[in-house]
C-alpha cells in the first residue's frame, strides 16, 4: 500500500511545476497613443454679447461744474443785511450792506428803506431821513453798476435817550435795498437799543460813511 501511494505520488510529480512556468505570458501592448488628425472637432464656442459698461472715470472726462447756488436771493438780485448795533452817548447806529447776489450787474444809487415796526409786525410812526447823523455823514447817493457779488454800505443811526425828544419803542426793522424791494425784518434786542426817536440813513455807497 505504501508502495503504491509512492508510485501514484512520484508518477503525478511530473505535473507539478513551479510557480509561472507554463503559464501562457502576457500578451505585451503597445502604448495608446492619439495622433493629432484623429482629435475629435473642438466644441463651438458660443459668444454672448455682454452688457453695456460705462467708461472708467478717465474716460469719461470732467462731469459738468455744478452751479453756484443762490440760496436766498430775492428775485431782484440785491439783497441787505444789518450788522450789530453800536451805541455812543446815548446814540446808536448799525451798518447796513446791499450785496447783488444775482448773476448779473445791478444799478444802484440812492437810500434804503427802512421802517419801525411793533411787536405785531405793524409800522410805527418813526420818521425817517436821509442824511447825515452823529454816528457818520452822507455824502449823497453814488451810482454804481454793482457786479455779481459786489457790496455797498449805508449807516443807519437813531437816539436812544430822552433828550432826543419823543422815543417809540420798536421792537424790529424792516429794511429793503430801494423802495418796492424785497425787504427783510432784523429785530432789534435790549431795551436801550429798541428806543427810537427817527431813523438817519446815509446813501449807499462803496466807501463807509464817515
Amino acid at each position: 500500500m505504501t508502495g503504491a501511494l509512492g508510485l501514484s505520488l512520484s508518477g503525478c510529480a511530473g505535473f507539478l511545476v513551479p510557480a509561472g512556468e507554463g503559464e501562457p505570458e502576457p500578451t505585451s501592448r503597445a502604448p495608446y497613443r492619439v495622433h493629432a488628425d484623429k482629435l475629435p472637432t473642438p466644441f463651438p464656442t458660443v459668444s454672448a454679447p455682454l452688457p453695456d459698461r460705462p467708461p472708467p472715470p478717465s474716460a469719461q472726462g470732467p462731469g459738468p461744474t455744478p452751479s453756484a447756488g443762490r440760496a436766498g436771493c430775492p428775485s431782484s438780485g440785491v439783497v441787505v443785511d444789518m450788522g450789530e448795533v453800536q451805541a455812543a452817548l446815548g446814540h446808536r447806529a448799525v451798518g447796513l450792506t446791499l450785496t447783488n447776489c444775482g448773476s448779473e450787474p445791478y444799478r444802484v444809487k440812492g437810500y434804503p428803506s427802512v421802517r419801525a415796526l411793533d411787536d405785531a409786525g405793524d409800522p410805527l410812526p418813526v420818521p425817517v431821513n436821509p442824511g447825515s447823523s452823529y454816528m457818520g455823514s452822507d455824502a449823497g447817493p453814488q451810482e454804481v453798476l454793482l457786479k455779481p457779488g459786489g457790496t455797498m454800505r449805508s449807516l443807519l443811526a437813531w437816539v436812544s435817550t430822552p433828550t432826543g425828544g419823543d422815543l417809540v419803542e420798536g421792537d424790529a426793522l424792516e429794511i429793503a435795498p430801494a423802495p418796492g424791494l424785497e425787504a427783510r425784518t432784523f429785530p432789534l434786542e435790549g431795551s436801550d437799543v429798541r428806543l427810537l426817536d427817527e431813523l438817519n440813513m446815509t446813501a449807499w455807497r462803496t466807501d463807509p460813511a464817515r
